[in-house]
């Protein structure tokens, strides 16, 4: 080991003047400007560049750039951030038959991805994580000696993950390097052909919750999964079905092969603060919505990913956490029909997990802000709930007359400085996670008077959890109050039974989004604040890995030209770190 204070090793970088593949700044500025910032059209460009060099013509001078051609050429050779796409092709292994076979069966499909060793290589070699980022597991507490969790590697995961690799000779002080997964499908157009596509991101354990929410590069687009389609005839076949969820995780296997050696065998590597450290992979977490979470557990939709509670009980208190140790003990025990009925378990998938050491995808999925809770157990729960109730106890017409009141107290809501006015009221045809923060802010006055007490009651102890759980840090009282909010909300939601608009008896309640809540004191011991781990963070990243870019291709066969994009844009960002 170093003595403390040792300064780094320079960096062989270049002169502070050397601004190649660019002449100068200006140079590069513009080029960023045209491409990253306003992304200009390409004829726009050809149109700009022609005008910059008649009006400097005069003076025996030109434009940076030809046209848009030569302007990709001088990105293109930037020698920072070039982590080349690749891609492999799956297919159905299984038996086909020889009459009416499905389409499917014979088809193959393309999976496009980045050397994940090579990834997680770049993100440690930033520079401009110095400061955010921890290069070990720790334990943070607070004056008053009460713990406080926050960024990832404050959380019991990373710790306990520690201990294990020091019982390993040959990982004694390598530096846990944390693999964090995200994946979801987004649509880019819903009015041309092929609208669909399936990002995975990966980012990394040790950079701060707040450098990964700011879009400063910490998350970076790995891969474009296969969506496999097929006619309606066979779309719903137990066979299509399998292929299809079985198809994602050998391909997340594939993809992330290249890790497999850095989790028993530490690498070298250039970290932030420009020091060589051994260093350890391990998968430690995984973003995603409830049906990506099911898709990654091998469960069966409505039961929870995290425990074992029965589907039509999920609140029930004789459930023990799902483990890849209980799941494989329960797959050798029952039958393929029992293990779907009393664990809801489909028990001929392989998660991907299995093929990586110390990875268990039931203890790295990880609470989810967006879709759990803001859009979840508030937008689709108690705010559909509560405008069921008035047309249950008042009828349709005097009903629609309540809501207009309610928006209209809604509407009424006066300028306040972090206070987002709703003119219409909470009337907009598609809800973004960020209105229904916003509305938050007002529903509960708006509801009072209109709806019975231990409605505004169940309300109120929900919204307590919720900014519980989306502070930034949360110390021991704050998980204690978060808990305590959690029983006041199950204590007050009965109000929606007994009015009659869920069903009596757990079945009523047995939701798995609302079902989540019970898990987030032990998720944020675990991973730290929720809001470093959230599918926002995953969505914001969609809509500049995969919408932008797509707006900017000429439709055909768009995921090339897509791919192009991604890859200009990481060499830019790469490039003004390192200028």
């Amino acid at each position: 080991d170093l003595p403390p204070g040792t300064q780094p090793t320079p960096q062989n970088g270049p002169d502070k003047n050397d601004w190649y593949p660019f002449t100068s700044r200006v140079e590069f500025e513009t080029e960023e400007f045209l491409f990253t910032t306003s992304q200009m059209p390409q004829s726009h460009v050809d149109r700009l560049m022609q005008l910059w060099t008649a009006s400097v013509l005069h003076h025996n001078e030109r434009a940076p750039f030809v046209d848009h051609a030569d302007l990709h050429r001088v990105i293109d050779a930037i020698p920072h951030g070039d982590i080349p796409w690749k891609s492999f092709q799956v297919k159905y292994a299984g038996k086909i038959p020889e009459c009416n076979a499905h389409g499917w069966m014979s088809k193959g499909y393309d999976v496009w991805f980045r050397d994940p060793n090579a990834v997680v290589k770049t993100l440690l070699g930033n520079p401009d994580f110095h400061n955010h980022f921890d290069y070990v597991p720790y334990r943070e507490f607070e004056p008053t000696g009460q713990r406080r969790w926050e960024n990832f590697m404050s959380g019991n995961w990373a710790w306990r993950h520690a201990d294990i690799l020091a019982k390993d000779p040959a990982m004694h002080g390598a530096m846990l390097v944390p693999v964090i997964l995200g994946s979801d499908k987004t649509t880019v157009s819903v009015a041309t052909g092929q609208n669909d596509y399936y990002p995975l991101y990966l980012s990394i354990g040790n950079v701060h919750n707040n450098t990964r929410r700011a879009h400063r590069n910490a998350v970076v687009l790995l891969a474009f999964l296969a969506i496999p389609k097929t006619d309606r005839d066979s779309e719903d076949t137990a066979e299509f079905r399998k292929f299809r969820r079985q198809l994602f995780h050998t391909t997340l296997a594939r993809i992330l092969s290249s890790l497999r050696d850095g989790m028993s065998k530490p690498e070298v590597w250039r970290c932030p603060d420009g020091h060589f450290r051994r260093t350890a992979y391990a998968l430690a977490a995984y973003i995603a919505d409830y049906p990506e979470q099911v898709l990654l557990s091998c469960l069966v939709q409505g039961w929870c990913p995290i425990c074992t509670s029965m589907s039509n009980n999920l609140d029930g208190h004789d459930s023990v956490l799902r483990s890849r140790q209980h799941v494989e003990f329960c797959i050798c025990a029952f039958v393929l029909a029992e293990l779907w009925d009393q664990y809801g378990v489909v028990g001929d998938l392989t998660p991907f997990t299995n093929d990586f050491p110390h990875a268990d995808i039931y203890k790295m999925l990880t609470p989810d802000l967006l879709h759990q809770i803001i859009k979840g157990v508030f937008k689709d729960h108690l705010v559909t709930w509560i405008g069921e109730y008035l047309k249950i106890t008042h009828g349709e017409a005097e009903a629609n007359r309540i809501l207009d009141d309610i928006d209209r107290r809604i509407a009424a809501v006066p300028l306040y400085p972090n206070l987002r006015r709703f003119p219409e009221g909470r009337r907009f045809k598609q809800w973004t996670g960020d209105d229904s923060k916003a509305l938050m802010k007002v529903y509960l006055p708006a509801i009072e008077g209109h709806v019975p007490p231990g409605m505004v009651h169940a309300v109120s102890a929900f919204l307590d959890f919720c900014y519980y759980a989306r502070r930034n840090s949360l110390n021991e009282t704050a998980l204690g109050n978060l808990a305590e909010a959690l029983q006041r909300f199950h204590h007050h939601r009965h109000i929606f039974q007994e009015t009659g608009v869920r069903d009596n008896g757990p079945k009523g309640f047995s939701l798995p989004r609302q079902h989540s809540m019970n898990h987030y004191q032990h998720l944020i011991q675990e991973f730290g604040a929720p809001n470093g781990l959230c599918s926002s963070i995953t969505e914001s990243k969609h809509i500049k890995a995969v919408k932008q870019p797509w707006r900017r291709s000429n439709r055909f066969e768009a995921l090339g030209q897509m791919l192009i994009t991604n890859q200009r844009l990481d060499k830019l960002a790469a490039a003004r770190v390192n200028f």
